[in-house]
């Protein structure tokens, strides 16, 4: 059937934007509780008011008795990252570099509006690369949820007529934009503290998922041995902390999220060790660097990274002038302030705690970005 019949069970589209007609009748049914099918480009999926009980379990009657898998709240805007607080800034770079596609992201949190879809403390996400499915859900004024259409255990509908022919008799309307694009599910993600686990892989490796998510962080003062490996021990402990896996190897714990630290010295040699007192203030807060090993500043090393922390300007403008003009925009000094952090080289236990300080409440702000 096209777009035209107004009575039609599947309505057949064929344009990007769906006409007036066609968002009254999904505005309609959705708002009354009724569920529509909805296309993707992963696969075709049933969708309901997701502030609606009555609607909710119509769903779950629709997948399967037995079926308690939490449905996925589905957008048309990223910025719906914002209503989640844990490890935000993960889930931005994610939803930035994935959004809109076939990655469902599942956050820890719920919403208001959406307690039928949260009952674990968790919530899907997904922005879906469908035009016509975008479009339909900015017409709506309250929330909905997709699942993909099949029953438990069964391979989901990737056109509009295998939709009618499996649950026509249980949906008020079925949008057929022809077959998915992808014709495969999408990739589920489940990101919170202490969590990065991939539920389904879908067409993204996790591998990808972890270099989107994550950082790649050095820390640059002069020989390597004082300031930076102190920023580097006290970077590893606080990821670790807000990333909720402080407890074992710190260092391989951050790498499951994408995480990934290193430092040098724009003078250092090569191989010279960490301070005893850069030492012993790691070790009171349970980091261990004493296996730590001096690294000279090199344009590539520098290259690779997403951001490096300069411990004073002099170093910033050093390794400004190793790289190429206009490739050093990783760079930026430790402090947000803008202000030096001076070399405690030489001096006592004491001023190499002050210097930790220091660095610890730059890292802390720079941090929020991270996770």
């Amino acid at each position: 059937m096209n777009e035209g019949s107004e009575l039609a069970l599947r309505v057949e589209v064929s344009a990007e934007k769906p006409s007036r007609k066609l968002r009254k009748r999904v505005v309609k049914h959705l708002a009354e509780g009724a569920l529509v099918a909805l296309p993707t480009e992963t696969v075709y999926g049933i969708a309901a008011r997701a502030d609606h009980p009555e609607a909710i379990a119509a769903l779950r009657r629709l997948k399967g008795a037995k079926n308690e898998r939490a449905f996925s709240w589905h957008v048309a805007r990223r910025d719906v990252i914002d209503r989640f607080d844990d490890l935000q800034p993960l889930a931005r770079r994610l939803a930035e570099r994935y959004w809109p596609g076939p990655l469902t992201l599942v956050l820890r949190g719920v919403p208001e509006g959406l307690e039928g879809l949260g009952n674990t403390g968790w919530v899907g996400v997904r922005l879906p690369a469908h035009r016509t499915t975008v479009a339909l859900i900015s017409a709506l004024d309250f929330p909905i949820c997709l699942t993909s259409a099949n029953l438990s255990g069964e391979e989901p509908c990737t056109d509009g007529i295998a939709v009618e022919e499996r649950f026509g008799s249980e949906l008020a309307l079925i949008v057929d934009s022809g077959p998915c694009r992808l014709g495969e599910s999408s990739g589920v993600l489940r990101l919170g503290q202490g969590h990065f686990d991939l539920l389904r892989e879908g067409l993204l490796p996790i591998e990808d998922l972890r270099r989107t998510a994550g950082l790649r962080l050095g820390f640059c003062c002069t020989g390597n041995t004082c300031r930076s490996p102190m920023a580097e021990g006290l970077a590893l402990g606080l990821l670790a902390d807000r990333l909720g896996v402080a407890e074992g190897d710190s260092r391989e714990r951050i790498a499951a999220f994408g995480f990934e630290l290193t430092s040098f010295g724009t003078c250092a040699t090569r191989g010279a060790p960490v301070s005893g007192h850069t030492l012993e203030i790691l070790a009171r807060k349970g980091i261990d660097l004493s296996n730590h090993l001096s690294t000279p500043a090199t344009a590539e090393l520098t290259a690779e990274l997403d951001h490096v922390f300069c411990l004073t300007h002099a170093h910033l403008e050093a390794l400004r002038r190793m790289l190429p003009p206009g490739q050093d925009g990783m760079l930026s000094l430790l402090d947000p302030a803008g202000g030096d952090i001076e070399d405690p080289i030489g001096g006592s236990f004491a001023v190499y705690e002050r210097c930790g300080k220091e660095i610890a409440e730059a890292l802390e702000t720079r941090a929020a970005d991270w996770a």
